[in-house]
């Protein structure tokens, strides 16, 4: 009987589950998206609940359109939007609150007064992070600051903290189970990232109860069982990986200097440093992922946090356009956009910048000014930030790309891809796997059950679809370039 691992993919806007064969192909899979909640500007939620019944609805959706049984399932593996954070009732498995979302700016405040203080140096030594409302400890301690009698509550050891991945294997497991991997823990804000555990004093600093917390284990690693009533059978959880990192792994790069960039809700570039601790520089951080046997190693990231995003927003909050598949022809429908630049920060800017009070723009609007070269400018807005990225790890690395592994919803567009490799100047080779994300869970899975072997077996498994060289003169690149580090510039804010 062919077996298979099953990928749970939790997205920001959706949740997606693969079934994958050994020979990596993907048998059967389901997507549905949820719902957004933004109580405010610059806040943003979502509903724990809604999240799980979700994944369940596309888990069964996968299995009963495939006439796959769960006795053919040799384990799971769960990637998930990262830093989003769930506190919920350990008896009930009950939220106390809905998720606070990794894009959500509600604990700016709390992260200004931290690095007032003084502890910025502190907290980027220990956790390889900068103090920014984007990671999930200053999010736990605005709940605690928040919602009446909940840090009691934790203290007495009734409340469980975790990111998305947590709080899954929780409802799967029937509450049994309260893990995540070093992957997520190492975007709490909370994680000792080189001695590899919750960092005491940080957990003081922002009075954080340490009974909160979820054991830590390697990503390529049999945790437990599923509880047999969710599927109809007990099926091991043998994968955990945050999503950029299970992204890295997807692409084959786990050895030291590979590097993959992904574009999705945010945009995503991260380079394998192996067991090197490496000094960030240039607004990067310094992040865990995965070597080949799923555990720990060291790797530098860039994260841009609207990417994919604007795309939606074209589509639902101006109604340019129908669907995220007409934007390419539109865009090549116009020679260039006039002038027009597009920054996306929405939620404010990610690396190299961190400046959680930008706000987006649209720049260099006339008369002529038309549909197409909106579009346009949205998408080149992200190949520009992908390029801010490039010059800051050059820069931290010393090291120049000589090309970059793709994935990701938006690496669809080839528009995009060709302007990605002309703005930075080198090949762009797109996966044929374009959730690599789901791929990288399911190899990490896979590995710990001895489904693959680690290393080759994963190398071989990863294909080129196509690859992207660049068109454009260095002289073009560079004037383009300047108009955008102009228009970035003019939404930058001071910080208060």
């Amino acid at each position: 009987m062919d077996k298979y691992i099953m990928a749970i993919d939790q997205g920001t806007t959706g949740t997606r589950v693969m079934l994958i064969d050994a020979s990596g192909k993907v048998a059967a899979k389901a997507y549905s998206e949820f719902p957004q909640i933004y109580p405010q500007p610059g806040w943003v939620e979502h509903d724990p609940e809604v999240i799980w019944n979700t994944t369940l609805s596309v888990m069964k959706q996968a299995l009963s359109e495939s006439s796959i049984q769960p006795s053919d399932i040799i384990g799971i593996g769960i990637t998930n939007q990262r830093e989003t954070t769930v506190l919920w009732e350990k008896d009930t498995i009950k939220p106390v609150h809905n998720a606070i979302v990794w894009q959500c700016r509600r604990s700016a405040s709390i992260c200004d007064e931290l690095k007032a203080r003084g502890h910025g140096p502190l907290f980027q030594e220990k956790t390889g992070l900068i103090i920014d409302a984007y990671f999930s400890g200053t999010k736990v301690k605005w709940l605690f600051d928040n919602v009446p009698g909940l840090k009691d509550r934790a203290r007495k050891g009734e409340i469980a903290f975790g990111t998305i991945d947590t709080w899954l294997i929780a409802k799967l497991t029937g509450g049994r189970i309260h893990a995540t991997d070093h992957t997520n823990a190492s975007r709490t804000l909370l994680f000792n990232i080189h001695e590899k555990k919750w960092d005491r004093d940080i957990l003081a600093l922002l009075d954080i109860p340490p009974e909160i917390l979820p054991e830590v284990v390697n990503s390529a690693e049999i945790i437990g069982n599923t509880d047999p009533e969710i599927l109809g059978g007990a099926i091991p959880i043998s994968g955990i990986a945050g999503d950029q990192q299970a992204a890295l792994f997807g692409q084959g790069c786990f050895l030291e200097g590979e590097a993959k960039n992904t574009y999705g809700t945010g945009c995503f570039l991260l380079l394998n440093v192996g067991d090197t601790k490496v000094v960030p520089k240039s607004g990067l951080i310094l992040t865990l992922a995965c070597d080949e046997n799923g555990k720990p190693c060291y790797a530098l990231e860039g994260s841009i946090f609207i990417a994919g995003a604007v795309i939606q927003w074209l589509r639902d909050g101006l109604g340019l356009i129908e669907n995220a598949s007409q934007t390419a022809r539109i865009a090549s429908s116009v020679e260039d956009t006039h002038g027009v630049y597009m920054v996306p920060a929405f939620a404010g800017l990610g690396a190299p910048y961190w400046d959680m009070y930008a706000r987006g723009a649209i720049l260099g609007l006339t008369r002529s000014t038309t549909k197409a070269h909106i579009v346009r400018a949205a998408l080149e807005g992200i190949a520009y930030q992908v390029k801010d990225l490039v010059s800051a790890f050059e820069e931290s690395t010393g090291m120049a790309f000589s090309d970059l592994k793709v994935d990701g919803g938006a690496s669809l567009n080839d528009f995009l891809m060709q302007f990605q490799a002309d703005i930075t100047g080198f090949p762009i080779d797109r996966s044929q796997y374009i959730e690599s994300t789901g791929m990288g869970a399911a190899f990490l899975a896979g590995i710990a059950t001895g489904f693959w072997k680690p290393g080759q077996d994963i190398k071989r498994l990863r294909k080129s679809d196509k690859r992207f060289l660049p068109r454009i003169t260095d002289e073009s690149r560079q004037t383009l370039y300047n108009g955008w580090l102009d228009a970035i510039s003019r939404v930058k804010t001071q910080q208060p």
